[in-house]
């Protein structure tokens, strides 16, 4: 599992999350607790979609690092390090599925502009997601 330095700054209480080696992922909610849950979330759909559209992930940054690069932006933020599960080598595997219910997928990810793999990826990141 991988870090990234996240900042959260708050303004009349109303708390944002922004992520410097992942420019434009932002969140904001009403509390820390909150903000941190949505950072997570924002995150993992960030990462997500960069794999999907097949950009290169950034290079992650320590704390030091950021704050020699960026000291004025990181002024007055809270920084916390969060974790992400950033995608490793692919892996063939052969699994066995029902025909019928992979004409199903086959067909799902042709119209989502997925591959089968990518399809099926997707559809089990959502399932761990949803069970925690």
């Amino acid at each position: 599992m991988a870090y990234v330095i996240a900042t959260i700054h708050d303004e009349n209480r109303v708390f944002g999350i922004s992520f410097p080696d992942f420019p434009g992922c932002v969140s904001t909610a009403a509390s820390l607790d909150e903000v941190l849950v949505r950072g997570a979330q924002a995150l993992a759909l960030h990462v997500e979609g960069m794999v999907i559209d097949g950009e290169q992930l950034p290079e992650l940054r320590g704390l030091d690092q950021l704050r020699a690069a960026e000291p004025d932006w990181l002024s007055g933020a809270t920084m916390v390090a969060m974790p992400v599960d950033l995608p490793a080598k692919a892996v063939r595997l052969n699994i066995s599925l029902d025909a019928n219910l992979l004409t199903r997928v086959d067909r799902a990810a042709k119209l989502s502009g997925q591959t089968r793999s990518g399809f099926i990826a997707h559809a089990v990141r959502q399932k761990i997601a949803a069970n925690g």
